[in-house]
């Protein structure tokens, strides 16, 4: 395995430009969740290339079969997400965005350049392996859509093992971070609607707040998490939008709440979610008000399989180097819908450094207008694809 290992290094470096240049090309031409057609196409363009029959998901993903020479059943999954975000770019570069209001933001350029490099890594290799990689190019993960469209339309059908990276700016370039369990947190969305009655100010009692109900609710809720939540178990409850009356001087008719929940286990967000919705109804009740209450399931928690974690902290430390593979990075209570993959098949979900100390822009955090990469990151990233296809098939 160690000299597979070191072919596949060393492929990925002579493929280094081809993905800086792919990637660069992405960064250009953005394109926002459920909008990706362009960037599909492109993805097409290179797997057909390749000799890879492409199919596409979810209008505008696109995943694709590379079969080994070798013999074997086992069906192995690799993904990238391939959507921007709706951010102005103001990092100037060769490669800065030319699409008004959109950037790459979040590193997906780079997610889809890295797999389609490891793509021809595994094609020029199909000695290497027997079985199934297959190329998974998912849109609409930075609204919580694609993965769960993807899965519905087939793309996990008869998958054994799945594989997926995301560059991180808070960990140096050269370096893997790869944790077993709990890596990311669930992601809900709800908004609670307080239905009250309106009345002039100078008499109060002839209406009912709604904005005043809402401003309970909005700080009973936070009391939830000391109180009611075990606090062995990690969550959180955040509310970013309040909106509430039409005039200074007069009670509020409605007030409207959105916010989010994040929770490392299925239990934990549940029992947030009941209790919302209890301190809610009760309180809109003991002021004489009603609410409805909506909820949008986002992402589940994203829980990377032990085994598999090992597998992959082996093959990167072949790779890159004991030192150079962090196995304990703190989970994020931030959300990714991978998570829907992990849900299909055991797998693991992996961080590629991309900050350089000496390059500022690098190291700021993901969704920042400046926001950008050390492209050596690539050459991490599309190793790290097709070394894990080949350790898994192999059963090594």
């Amino acid at each position: 395995m160690k000299q597979i290992l070191e072919t596949v290094l060393r492929e990925a470096e002579k493929n280094f430009t081809y993905a800086k240049e792919l990637r660069r090309h992405f960064h250009m031409y953005p394109e926002s969740a459920r909008e990706e057609f362009q960037t599909a196409e492109v993805i097409e363009r290179e797997l057909r290339e390749l000799g890879l029959q492409t199919v596409r998901a979810a209008e505008t993903g696109v995943y694709a079969d590379i079969q080994g020479a070798l013999e074997g059943e086992s069906v192995v999954a690799l993904r990238a997400d391939i959507d921007a975000l709706d951010v102005e770019e103001e990092h100037v570069s060769d490669y800065q965005s030319r699409i008004p209001g959109k950037m790459h933001a979040c590193g997906h350029d780079a997610h889809a350049a890295a797999l389609l490099a490891a793509a021809r890594i595994l094609c020029a290799h199909r000695d290497m392996f027997g079985g199934t990689v297959r190329l998974i190019f998912q849109p609409g993960e930075e609204i919580g859509y694609g993965a769960r469209a993807m899965i519905g339309e087939g793309c996990m059908e008869g998958v054994d093992k799945v594989f997926g990276l995301h560059v991180a700016s808070n960990v140096p370039v050269g370096k893997v971070a790869v944790t077993p369990g709990a890596n990311n947190a669930s992601v809900d969305w709800f908004c609670v609607t307080v239905h009250g009655k309106s009345a002039h100010v100078s008499t109060p009692e002839r209406g009912v707040d709604a904005l005043y109900i809402a401003s309970r609710i909005v700080t009973d809720i936070q009391a939830l998490i000391t109180r009611r939540i075990n606090p062995m178990e990690n969550a959180l409850i955040g509310i970013g939008k309040l909106q509430a009356g039409n005039a200074y001087n007069v009670v509020a008719a409605e007030a409207k709440m959105e916010g989010t929940v994040r929770a490392f286990s299925p239990d934990t967000r549940r029992e947030v979610r009941e209790q919302i919705e209890r301190v809610a109804r009760l309180t809109a009740d003991e002021w004489g008000g009603m609410v409805s209450i909506e909820w949008r399931d986002y992402a589940s928690p994203l829980i990377n399989d032990p085994s598999e974690t090992e597998r992959v902290q082996a093959v990167a430390a072949e790779l890159f180097g004991k030192n150079n593979v962090i196995t304990s990075r703190r989970p994020s209570l931030g959300g990714d819908d991978f998570a829907e993959f992990l849900l299909k098949a055991p797998g693991v979900y992996a961080y590629v450094g991309t900050a350089n100390e000496t390059v500022g822009e690098t190291t700021v955090s993901h969704h920042n207008s400046c926001f950008d990469i050390d492209e050596r990151a690539l050459v991490t990233a599309a190793a790290l694809h097709a070394a894990y296809a080949i350790s898994a098939l192999k059963g090594l």
